[in-house]
């Protein structure tokens, strides 16, 4: 009885940069709809290896999102 020893092959959808793809999606520290879907539940800035984000895109929504925290549009830490 022969046994089956390859792995199984997972095929991911490749992630893409949101901001790249839709030029008309603005970066701003206002635009809290948009800063949102960057941010967990319990408050922390997701990574790129998870959103998708390109570097040059992550580090803007980075600092972006600590401006909307400094002007109180959006939580440094969820309860």
């Amino acid at each position: 009885m022969a046994r089956f020893t390859g792995r199984k092959r997972r095929f991911f959808r490749r992630k893409y940069c949101r901001f790249c793809a839709n030029k008309e999606i603005i970066l701003d520290y206002k635009n809290i709809d948009v800063i949102a879907r960057s941010i967990a539940e319990s408050g922390k800035i997701e990574p790129r290896r998870i959103t998708g984000t390109c570097a040059k895109h992550q580090r803007a929504l980075v600092r972006e999102i600590k401006k909307a925290r400094q002007m109180a549009l959006l939580p440094f830490k969820v309860d």
